[in-house]
């Protein structure tokens, strides 16, 4: 999933030259990271919990908590309980690298789990990289997170499909399923996210794109692109970008009379969106999701729902089941070399093969991103209403 603050303040980003890969690991990275020490697995917590996009980090944090609430009730992992060190991004890609020099370095966890959007993530690869110990984001889906040019990012992970899936799959059902040969792009420049969901689906799809517009991260009034889309012949419209600006952009469209059916990816997933748009004008509205409870991966998916619900009083989304499976693929990793190093973890999650998440089985492939698949949520007066299962 992706999302931050958007401002992407990439300026100073360096990638850091990865050390050797480990025999047997794909892409994993051999010795050094942190040690575990004592009776306690310190996993670091890096989120947005305030600022823009708030929502997803406080989120996330839920969904950590609780998988770490039940490893530890059943016992830990080998024996040891999980402590978390949870920090606050403030929804700042600036603020988010310093936290991960903070947990790396003052607080030597072995692992950690975030940033969620795509711009945060890639401010913190170079510290994470540095430390040489393991990061997994539940929802940065920008491809660059894993892969930049050719050089997988060996300490870097994540539990959510990636941009470029998403893009291809939403051009696939904007054609197959929505009958639309005639599209409209509403675009956030202003995000590396965004971006990338832009260029996936023109690449993919193969009607007409008969009006593009773009937006940033700031802009509130979208009466004036609205009313020249207005006047075009098209079927669809796209809106790659987060729930902020899409709850905005439907209600104004709805208000305008544009009932054509509109289409996001991940960044729709917040019940925010539905209560900035207001729920009367959410119809017709579609979005690529990681989770549903409406269309369960496995039998997993009850009882985290059920589990989520006692403590939270309220149904998951699918920030917070990213996270739980974030979680709990660090601790496979940690099972499967039987140790709780960084670079144990490191490799375990590199050669991740079938691991079965309330998000569904994931094996992660050579880039460090899981084979999984997407979920097509339908929306009608604000609620999910459908829910199409598309495997990669």
């Amino acid at each position: 999933m992706k999302m931050k603050k958007f401002a992407y303040l990439l300026a100073g980003l360096v990638l850091l030259s990865a050390c050797s890969a480990a025999p047997g690991g794909k892409g994993a990275a051999a010795g050094g990271g942190n040690k575990q020490e004592g009776d306690t697995i310190k996993i670091g917590v890096n989120l947005e919990l305030s600022g823009g996009v708030a929502a997803y980090g406080n989120a996330e944090k839920n969904g950590v908590e609780l998988a770490v609430e039940q490893i530890n009730a059943d016992g830990g992992i080998l024996g040891k309980k999980v402590k978390l060190v949870v920090k606050d991004n403030k929804s700042d890609n600036n603020e988010a690298a310093t936290v991960a020099a903070n947990l790396v370095t003052n607080d030597k966890v072995v692992a950690v789990v975030g940033p969620a959007t795509s711009g945060a993530m890639k401010t913190v690869i170079p510290n994470m990289t540095k430390a040489k110990v393991p990061v997994i984001t539940p929802s940065a889906t920008d491809d660059t997170v894993t892969l930049q040019g050719k050089k997988v990012q060996d300490y870097v992970f994540r539990s959510c499909f990636q941009d470029s899936f998403q893009g291809i799959i939403l051009a696939k059902y904007a054609t197959e399923n929505l009958k639309a040969d005639k599209v409209a792009i509403l675009a956030d420049n202003s995000s590396d996210y965004a971006i990338g969901l832009t260029k996936a689906f023109k690449s993919e799809y193969k009607g007409d794109i008969v009006f593009e517009e773009n937006f940033t991260q700031d802009d509130k009034d979208f009466q004036a692109i609205l009313t020249k889309l207005k006047g075009k012949d098209f079927d669809a419209i796209y809106v790659p970008g987060y729930y902020t600006q899409a709850g905005l952009i439907i209600k104004q469209a709805r208000e305008l009379g544009i009932d054509k059916p509109i289409i996001g990816a991940d960044g729709f997933g917040d019940e925010k969106m539905v209560q900035t748009a207001g729920a009367a004008n959410v119809n017709n509205v579609f979005y690529s999701a990681h989770f549903s409870t409406q269309a369960p991966a496995n039998d997993k998916v009850q009882p985290f729902i059920d589990a989520y619900k006692k403590k939270y009083n309220e149904e998951p989304s699918a920030f917070n089941a990213l996270a739980y499976d974030s979680v709990y693929m660090i601790k496979q990793a940690i099972e499967d070399q039987k140790s709780a190093d960084s670079a144990a973890i490191t490799k375990g999650l590199a050669n991740l093969k079938d691991f079965e998440g309330v998000t569904g089985s994931i094996t992660m492939d050579k880039n460090h991103n899981p084979e999984k698949s997407l979920v097509v949520l339908g929306l009608t007066g604000g609620k999910e209403t459908s829910a199409d299962t598309i495997n990669p």
